[in-house]
């Protein structure tokens, strides 16, 4: 009975490794949309209702930027303000580092939502050499929003976050960079079944009541 008992416990050893192992690996949520589609404010909806880490790519870009003795700090501000997407290799490393320190702090947060990243398809490249084999994407969650309306909700986030990128001229840059950029690597994952849309340009509650149907049916 007791050899038994120890057998069985041996055979199931496997398994549980394996599910360990997958509960340490990084579930991700890439969040895509075009700039003002309220990917940040539906994010910050999420970690407040879920079990999920936001990591915004911009914001560690602005972080890193603004942190003294930065090497990549100059780099980073002119392309912000260009609109242009910073070189994948930085952006990765903020990511990794950022999902490295979260799940060294507590071990249970492994969920997590990167919001403005992968921008394009050398960021979908670089995503894909460096972190295939430490993260598993599980979908991608797209507010689709119009232009009109991205620009409208930028202008008038700018009249009180400082951000130097939320004035009209910016805007059009990033608009354009979006619509070349971006919009081909949501369409990539399309094709894999992987995009899960939402209309983003309703009010806030409403967005977030389709993101939480999204959410409750992904588990």
């Amino acid at each position: 009975m007791v050899l038994r008992s120890v057998f069985a416990l041996y055979q199931q050893v496997p398994n549980i490794l394996s599910r360990v192992a997958v509960m340490m690996k990084p579930q991700v949520v890439f969040v895509l949309g075009g700039p003002g589609a309220g990917k940040g404010t539906q994010c910050t909806k999420i970690t407040e209702n879920y079990s999920y880490t936001h990591l915004s790519a911009g914001d560690l870009l602005r972080g890193e930027r603004a942190r003294e003795g930065s090497e990549f700090g100059q780099l980073i501000d002119r392309h912000i303000k260009e609109g242009q997407i910073v070189p994948v290799e930085i952006t990765i490393n903020l990511l990794r580092k950022a999902m490295e320190e979260t799940m060294k702090a507590d071990e249970k947060k492994f969920r997590f939502l990167i919001d403005g990243f992968p921008r394009n398809e050398d960021n979908l490249q670089g995503w894909s050499s460096v972190m295939d084999d430490k993260a598993d994407v599980k979908f991608v969650l797209f507010f689709d929003c119009s232009n009109e309306v991205c620009i409208d909700r930028c202008l008038e986030r700018g009249q009180h976050s400082g951000r130097t990128d939320d004035n009209r001229e910016s805007l059009q840059k990033r608009i354009q960079t979006y619509l070349q950029s971006t919009r081909p690597i949501i369409d990539q994952y399309e094709k894999q079944g992987k995009v899960r849309t939402v209309d983003a340009s309703h009010k806030v509650d409403e967005v977030f009541a389709d993101v939480k149907a999204i959410l409750d049916k992904e588990g």
